[in-house]
């Protein structure tokens, strides 16, 4: 029961619907694929119930830009003015860009070395201060890997 939930909440964060093309269920982890622009994904929602229901950690691939493994939080609260957003993916930690709810990546680098972590690590969170004081988004990883590696595959194919 929980894991439909989890898919519904899921499929209920891909908006449009009908533009996203589902590559599967992976554990806690998904993927889609969206044709136009072409980009697949693979996304979660944080495990804590506190997390607000639109919060999400997905990484991407965008072959017209050539972007691969693009890491990007919607975090449960907006990050206050200056504050520090901490990514602990198992016992490595990263510094995030911030701005509003959103969070990613400094550069490509950063992005590839959490790839990285991702498929290593049984657990991630994400943590910052808000206006109303601190708060950390959990993510269990079951999945993430194999949700990851169907996005690529997704965005691999050649269109005509």
């Amino acid at each position: 029961m929980i894991r439909f939930a989890s898919l519904a909440i899921l499929l209920a964060l891909a908006h449009p619907l009908a533009a996203r093309d589902s590559l599967g269920v992976f554990g806690t982890w998904a993927a889609f694929r969206d044709a136009s622009p072409k980009r697949c994904y693979a996304i979660a929602r944080p495990t804590n119930s506190s997390a607000a229901p639109d919060a999400s950690a997905s990484i991407a691939t965008w072959p017209d830009k050539r972007l691969r493994g693009q890491v990007h939080l919607v975090l449960s609260r907006e990050v206050a003015d200056g504050a520090r957003v901490n990514l602990r993916v198992g016992t490595k930690n990263f510094t995030l860009l911030a701005k509003g709810r959103n969070a990613w990546g400094a550069n490509a680098q950063m992005d590839a070395s959490i790839v990285a972590a991702l498929r290593s690590a049984s657990t991630m969170s994400v943590s910052a201060r808000s206006a109303n004081g601190a708060f950390t988004d959990r993510y269990a990883l079951s999945g993430v890997a194999t949700a990851m590696d169907a996005a690529s595959v997704g965005c691999a194919a050649r269109t005509s």
